[in-house]
């Protein structure tokens, strides 16, 4: 794998084509017209409201080149689906650790990664670990601050 090969899983790429959609439209719209009624409230040089509307442009102008790049460089997991018993990305992994507690993880890209929802990426100490097991595998791996975990997996599903 390529050093800054990004991977999404399908869902993962159809959320960014959403939000990128919703960042060139109807968001864009929106910061235009704040724009346009900041520059009526007279001289733009003291005017907060005509800023912090330059300032978001700028932001979702930022954000439109960031996702572009991520769509036009990303692979879309080619494994999503095709596997459902060997844990790839776009897998949900139930593991347990050595004193019984369970916990789920879904292995996503990096750029999909959410501690909320319990999505790890694919290239983190713990998911490049989890990369190619099944049910009844035990996986180990060394944290970042050099702690070694190990756990067994317990349901692999997609």
């Amino acid at each position: 794998m390529a050093e800054n090969e990004i991977i999404l899983t399908p869902e993962g790429r159809q959320k960014l084509v959403d939000e990128l959609a919703y960042r060139e439209g109807e968001l864009n719209a929106e910061i235009i017209e704040r724009l346009q009624e900041a520059r009526g409230f007279g001289d733009l040089s003291e005017n907060a409201e005509y800023d912090a509307a330059k300032e978001e442009q700028s932001q979702n102008a930022a954000r439109i080149a960031e996702i572009r790049t991520i769509l036009s460089t990303a692979t879309v997991s080619a494994d999503a689906g095709k596997r459902k018993n060997v844990v790839s990305i776009g897998s949900t992994v139930e593991v347990e650790d050595e004193k019984g507690k369970t916990q789920s993880f879904t292995i996503v890209g990096t750029t999909e990664t959410n501690s909320l929802e319990h999505k790890i990426s694919n290239e983190s100490p713990m998911g490049a670990a989890l990369i190619g097991s099944k049910k009844g595998d035990k996986v180990e791996y060394v944290t970042p601050s050099g702690k070694k975990r190990s756990f067994t997996v317990v349901k692999v599903t997609r």
